[in-house]
């Protein structure tokens, strides 16, 4: 009933977001060597983002929250657990991630997964079931995610700047929040494409 006032609505979104995430990259990348690979790349993510939530039948929406849920829930783990036990450094790459972060990142996608199917019922009017090939995806995806991060990380490091942008204050550019969404899309949509 929804499907038709939510698409056009989150193709929006991607649209706003794909010339947003562009800009941050022009500004951290111009005159890099690498400058024309990140337009490449951030087209096939969005256009993978795109693809999953509009061409995947009646599973496209599970899968585009799942993905969103997943990669959320991985940073928001591994920035909580990272700030309250520390502990030894993951990489250079990224100096503030930990071990301790690394763990989080994998338990609370699986934690919010977990709690979210245990509410099937309320959302779906029936019961999904937590399987092994669930929570598989799950860390699958988590692993992809945080991968991204170090990616974007990476780059970050060769241009020399701490965030992205502003546009979000207090957590650097739109590129910080969603850079392990950028590997994951693609991933997933080659994936589903190839099975």
């Amino acid at each position: 009933m929804h499907t038709a006032l939510v698409d056009p609505c989150i193709n929006f979104f991607l649209i706003v977001c794909f010339f947003a995430a562009c800009y941050e990259w022009l500004m951290m990348s111009k005159k890099k060597k690498y400058h024309l690979f990140g337009y490449i790349f951030l087209f096939f993510s969005f256009y993978s983002a795109y693809a999953l939530r509009n061409n995947f039948g009646d599973e496209s929406l599970i899968i585009f929250m799942l993905i969103i849920i997943i990669c959320i829930s991985t940073d928001i783990g591994g920035y909580v657990f990272g700030n309250v036990f520390k502990g030894p450094k993951l990489i250079k790459i990224s100096p503030k991630k930990t071990y301790s972060g690394m763990v989080g990142s994998f338990l609370m996608p699986v934690i919010s997964i977990y709690v979210l199917i245990m509410n099937s019922k309320l959302l779906y009017n029936e019961y999904a079931e937590f399987t092994i090939e669930l929570l598989f995806i799950i860390l699958s995806i988590s692993t992809i995610s945080q991968i991204g991060d170090l990616l974007i990380s990476y780059f970050k490091r060769l241009s020399k700047i701490k965030d992205t942008g502003k546009i979000i204050p207090g957590h650097g550019g739109l590129l910080d929040r969603i850079d392990g969404m950028l590997l994951v899309f693609p991933s997933v949509y080659i994936i589903l494409k190839i099975i």
